[in-house]
């Protein structure tokens, strides 16, 4: 691969930068000088060009179809087995000053870090087509929605960018027309040089996923999977646009929205954070049991909140896809996903049935006697290794779920009544806690936790925090998104109710004490009838007090029906004073962890914990 050094004249990342500070087709000529592809293609997100590029796929066996009838329109993708997830120890924050990337990223030095990817991205494309996608994050032209141009020479990241965005002549007319837009470049690293042949899932093993977030830029290189490569996702939506809302008044979060219809007809809306393995997206997806009880999808994994005209916190889902992890997605645990992989649907890195379908761990009760695993190799449940890899993954259109809401797609979002934050966790945290103030719910929120396995002996543990989920995806300091939630908070005039979650907590014999899944609407009932009664639409006594925040009074949370004694009703909603004591110990240390950056008001929340605790 050619270096700087061996052409000293040639365009840098510097070039490229200011560039798109000119517009966007002077950015474009300056990232193919750069990177020199055989050709430049501008992408309309048209039907035609996507049957064309996933022909192109099969042909090369980056897809592989499936079968017709079992799974129309659908294709199985094998990824490079060193290229199957995010890699965060190679993403970076590249802000100006080292504290504003905070503890919890990756810093590196803007011109360091960019006179590192002029050394690997010099023609890094040749022999490839590099392809132009313009894409909106949210409804094209919404007040709510950002623009976005990536450019990549992955035919795969093409086709999964048209579903997970809105892509289009409507989007290039409007940057074309001067509309601000964040640059992406990707590119797999991997040029054709010299006869050189191709694979069907190009990767380096030099990889960079790196935001600079005062030019709003981000740069990727090596990788062609998920979060790395399709840079609208966690990069943009939520590294680069955390920065953006900072900086603007509004929040760009790592959460599900839905819309939760009473018996009565009244409609609500509801965000949630939840870390990873903790129900998100069956959440998402919810289907209740309680009667006439409703559960609609807007969004299942990012949500942009920007304060109202008439007051109220609005929010959108700026994606148009879903990007599902597929093991334990399953007909028990979530049929409305099931339902919506039926057709149309990327797979990448499932198991293959011998009937040209796809399989993976929770898919159904038993495996199949005989698949091909995710690595192309034949696979029995005897095998040693899972058949779908622990990361295997959808890509689909969000209007395909059956879930679905009307109008979820709305440039204007939706005002939340409710944000509700939660963990794994199988001791302390109770069923579901109600925050007293708004300061209140932005200390759950940056206190987020889930135990590790060594909390399932009934201790507390070490615990893996996460702050608002968002731990690997906020792009500046967590204490200053902490201090940006409470002053986003102050300006809103009707702000949402703000409550805790745990479906986690296990008895003494190590199992789960709530039944979870659609029983779950059962805490989301009390969670709206709590917003009832905070505007005068209800009278009677919901919730009764307690150290770590307010808890359903007896007889507000609805368990008819469900097998729960009264003692493990009790045991769901249990606040132990010593345990409790050493979390507030734990939650002191972490808070060390950012220095004076932390909000003085989530000091005093602490402070308040402790008061509570010895009252």
């Amino acid at each position: 691969m050619t270096t700087l050094a061996d052409a000293p004249t040639r365009t840098s990342l510097a070039d490229v930068s200011a560039a798109a500070r000119t517009g966007v087709h002077a950015w474009v000529a300056a990232v193919a000088e750069l990177t020199e592809p055989d050709a430049v293609v501008w992408c309309d997100g048209s039907d035609d060009e996507r049957r064309a590029l996933i022909a192109q796929m099969v042909g090369t066996g980056t897809l592989l179809p499936l079968d017709p009838t079992l799974r129309p329109g659908s294709y199985l993708a094998r990824s490079d087995p060193d290229d199957v997830a995010r890699v965060e120890s190679r993403t970076f924050i590249c802000s100006q000053d080292q504290s504003d990337a905070g503890p919890t990223n990756n810093w590196r030095e803007p011109g360091a870090m960019r006179t590192e990817l002029d050394e690997v991205l010099v023609g890094s494309m040749r022999g490839r087509t590099m392809y132009v996608v313009p894409f909106s994050m949210g409804p094209v032209g919404g007040p709510l929605s950002q623009i976005g141009v990536q450019v990549t020479d992955s035919p795969y990241v093409v086709v999964s960018m048209g579903v997970m965005t809105r892509v289009g002549t409507a989007v290039r007319e409007l940057v074309e027309a001067g509309a601000p837009f964040v640059p992406a470049v990707h590119s797999l690293g991997m040029p054709l040089v010299d006869g050189a042949t191709d694979v069907p899932w190009p990767c380096s093993t030099t990889k960079y996923i790196a935001h600079f977030p005062e030019t709003r830029e981000i740069w990727s290189f090596g990788s062609g999977y998920g979060g790395n490569a399709l840079l609208g996702k966690k990069c943009f939506a939520l590294r680069i646009a955390s920065v953006m809302g900072r900086d603007e008044g509004w929040l760009a979060e790592h959460m599900l929205l839905i819309r939760l219809t009473a018996p009565t007809g009244r409609r609500y809306h509801v965000a949630a954070a939840f870390p990873s393995a903790c129900g998100k997206t069956n959440l998402a997806m919810l289907r209740p049991t309680l009667p006439g009880w409703r559960v609609e999808t807007i969004g299942d994994d990012i949500a942009w909140l920007r304060p109202g005209p008439d007051g109220t916190l609005r929010a959108i889902n700026p994606e148009a896809g879903f990007f599902g992890v597929a093991p334990g997605t399953g007909e028990a645990t979530n049929p409305a996903a099931i339902e919506t992989l039926s057709h149309d649907t990327i797979f990448t890195n499932v198991a293959l049935t011998p009937e040209g379908d796809v399989w993976w761990e929770g898919l159904t009760d038993e495996a199949p006697a005989h698949l091909t695993d995710w690595t192309g190799r034949p696979w029995t449940p005897d095998s040693p290794t899972p058949a779908a890899h622990p990361n295997s993954r959808f890509t689909v259109a969000a209007a395909q779920c059956p879930t679905i809401a009307d109008g979820w797609d709305d440039p204007e979002g939706v005002a939340l009544d409710a944000i509700v934050f939660g963990g794994r966790r199988a001791t302390n945290v109770p069923l579901v806690a109600q925050a007293e103030s708004w300061e209140h719910g932005v200390f759950m929120g940056a206190t987020i936790s889930s135990e590790r396995t060594a909390a399932a002996e009934g201790l507390v543990g070490e615990l893996r925090r996460d702050p608002f989920a968002m731990m690997p995806f906020c792009g500046y300091d967590m204490a200053d998104h902490w201090e940006h939630w409470l002053e986003v908070g102050a300006a809103l005039e009707h702000k949402p109710l703000v409550f805790q979650v745990n479906w986690f907590r296990k008895d003494e014999s190590g199992q789960f004490i709530w039944p979870g899944f659609g029983e779950n609407s059962r805490v989301l009932a009390w969670v709206v009838d709590q917003v009832d009664r905070s505007r005068g639409l209800r009278t009677d006594v919901g919730a009764v007090t307690s150290p770590v925040g307010l808890l359903p009074a007896p007889g507000a949370l609805d368990t008819d029906g469900l097998d729960l004694s009264v003692d493990a009703l009790a045991a769901l909603f249990e606040v132990d004073r010593d345990s409790w004591a050493l979390e507030a110990d734990l939650t002191q240390e972490f808070f060390a962890t950012f220095g004076d950056r932390v909000p003085p008001a989530l000091h005093s929340r602490l402070a308040h914990l402790r008061a509570a605790l010895d009252d």
